[in-house]
């Protein structure tokens, strides 16, 4: 049976995706694969086109929001391939009824923020449509050119390699859910903690964090469904390697705890668009953490790329083995917010 929410889980896409990818063509080099966020596409004389596509559902909270979460969880796909994003196309599909200041509102966002990305809009398709109760970017598609040279791809995590990740967990938890549910939240928490959750939500991308980064890494990888922990296993997974991490080496903000407690669920497993989970030689790791504080953007050292088994150890010293995660929470805590 298929998830009822979410993406699909890896057996599913195996059985019913992976092995009909229509017709083979050597110029794919990184081509559809569970947990891979983008797509690379060999050109002539050593380039490379990187594309990546996302759809965005227009969530009662995210509205005021919309166009700057198209642009920016679309354009985090394709740099953290190490390609800066360049072109962009979207379907906006709009509901019955919707008011042209709506439209007008998402596609001012959607252009100020490519503006800033200086990423060009180059076609797409926007329409009202019937059976949506929200705005929804049915398609994103974003591009980039780049060298060869410069992939990253969640594939070319290495043994030894150190995990760098930034933000701390649960970035996209904390920040939907505090804007969600804020007049609930302001009975349990301070003002002041509230706002800082609230704040986390323009950290959810992760942009500016893999272009920092894509000098020193091996792989990248965006932890958005399943949250941190899923995401460091998609990068063992992928490059088929092992992985141990620590987990009293990954700090949780206060605001994030607050929130997760709040809704009794697991930060590490929730998801967390605008987490950038990075495989980094050794011997670059401690430039890597340096220059990304230097953008202030916060880093830790976590754990280390294997040869073996795919292990977290808990803060008292006990292993226990790193799974992929069937089901993110946050989903029942959100749908719980609008049952509310």
């Amino acid at each position: 049976m298929l998830p009822q929410i979410g993406k699909i889980d890896r057996a599913s896409f195996d059985r019913s995706i992976f092995s009909r990818l229509g017709h083979p063509d050597a110029s794919v080099l990184i081509g559809p694969q569970h947990g891979v966020d983008a797509a690379a596409i060999e050109l002539p004389d050593g380039k490379v086109m990187v594309v990546a596509e996302d759809p965005t559902f227009g969530m009662p909270v995210i509205m005021p929001y919309f166009g700057w979460a198209i642009v920016h969880i679309c354009a985090s796909d394709v740099a953290v391939l190490g390609v800066r994003p360049r072109y962009m196309t979207i379907c906006l599909m709009l509901p019955p009824g919707t008011e042209e200041s709506v439209l007008d509102a998402i596609w001012k966002q959607v252009h100020e923020e490519c503006d800033k990305l200086e990423i060009a809009i180059v076609g797409g398709h926007t329409g009202i449509y019937p059976g949506i109760g929200y705005p929804l970017n049915g398609g994103c598609t974003m591009m980039g050119i780049g060298d060869k040279s410069q992939l990253t791809p969640p594939s070319n995590a290495r043994p030894g390699d150190r995990i760098i990740i930034t933000k701390g967990p649960a970035v996209q938890t904390t920040g939907t859910l505090a804007l969600q549910a804020e007049s609930a939240l302001a009975a349990a928490m301070s003002p002041d903690l509230l706002q800082k959750a609230k704040s986390r939500f323009h950290e959810m991308t992760v942009v500016e964090d893999a272009l920092v980064a894509a000098p020193y890494a091996n792989a990248m990888h965006d932890a958005t469904e399943g949250g941190l922990l899923n995401g460091v296993y998609e990068v063992a997974a992928a490059s088929r390697t092992g992985v141990t991490i620590y987990e009293d080496r990954i700090a949780v903000p206060e605001e994030t705890r607050a929130i997760c407690d709040y809704f009794n669920i697991d930060p590490l497993i929730s998801i967390s668009e605008g987490t950038l989970v990075i495989a980094a030689p050794p011997d670059e790791a401690e430039g890597l953490i340096g220059t990304l504080q230097e953008h202030d953007i916060p880093a830790w050292d976590i754990g280390e790329i294997t040869s073996e088994e795919r292990t977290i150890i808990d803060s008292k010293g006990n292993p226990r083995p790193l799974s992929p995660v069937a089901v993110d929470p946050f989903w029942s805590a959100y749908f719980s917010t609008l049952e509310e």
